[in-house]
């Protein structure tokens, strides 16, 4: 690309000496815990890319952590669709498919001392959460790139409404129609050819790694997309990248 993108976090000039990209935590409580410690000892700015809750066993943990960073103005996290759906729900939404990891973390809340100060938190920072979020040659979304992405700012009530494109992109990937046996929609990754070169595309949503490490792909315009979510609350581990300023 011919020119760089805006930073909109201005890290350098608030002091940070990097910024940590954090994949799907989906409760995973003690890994997100040494990702959010780590980037604080280093002076790391975390960003999150979606997808906090549902699947591990302390997701009101992680909101916690999360919703601190947010309030020292260290962290940040984009909008997933799971946070999306769990907004919903805890608004009385009626959803359908798999909601087996959703009914965990509802589970979880009512559980928590703090839970309804969480839901009524998760209601209110999930409506403003942003959808994607340029900086510099990097762009970072929770599930897929999208070309609009360059050209426009992610609407500022996409957690609080029914997503519409590119945000559905940016929440649900690129899937083909009908579902796999599992009941889940089986996903694409030809936008990983559209992205222009000297772009790098960060995202989560879908666990491709074949070895345990974030995978790096390169596409057929020159453009790089890294997958950060190694399987954290399912199984796996959670992954993040560092990045200078």
């Amino acid at each position: 690309m011919s020119r760089a993108l805006p930073d909109p976090l201005r890290l350098r000039e608030r002091g940070f000496r990097g910024l940590r990209v954090v994949g799907d935590v989906h409760g995973d409580a003690r890994g997100f815990e040494a990702a959010a410690a780590g980037a604080e000892a280093e002076g790391l700015f975390l960003l999150q890319l979606g997808d906090l809750t549902d699947g591990g066993s302390d997701a009101p943990a992680v909101l916690r952590r999360m919703f601190g960073l947010l309030d020292r103005g260290r962290g940040l996290f984009l909008l997933g669709n799971h946070d999306h759906k769990l907004r919903r729900a805890l608004l009385g939404a009626r959803l359908r498919g798999p909601l087996e990891g959703l009914e965990a973390t509802l589970a979880q809340l009512d559980a928590a001392p703090d839970g309804e100060a969480l839901k009524a938190r998760v209601i209110a920072e999930v409506a403003r959460a942003p959808a994607w979020l340029k900086r510099g040659q990097a762009l970072f979304v929770h599930a897929a790139f999208h070309p609009d992405m360059l050209l426009h700012d992610p609407p500022p009530d996409a957690g609080e409404r029914r997503p519409e494109p590119p945000v559905t992109r940016a929440l649900y990937g690129q899937v083909a129609r009908g579902v796999r046996a599992d009941g889940y929609p089986e996903r694409l990754i030809h936008w990983v050819d559209h992205i222009p070169a000297g772009l790098t595309v960060y995202c989560g949503h879908d666990s491709r790694s074949r070895d345990g490490r974030p995978l790096r792909l390169r596409g057929r315009s020159g453009g790089d997309a890294v997958f950060l979510d190694t399987g954290a609350g399912k199984g796996g581990h959670l992954s993040w990248i560092d990045l200078p300023v």
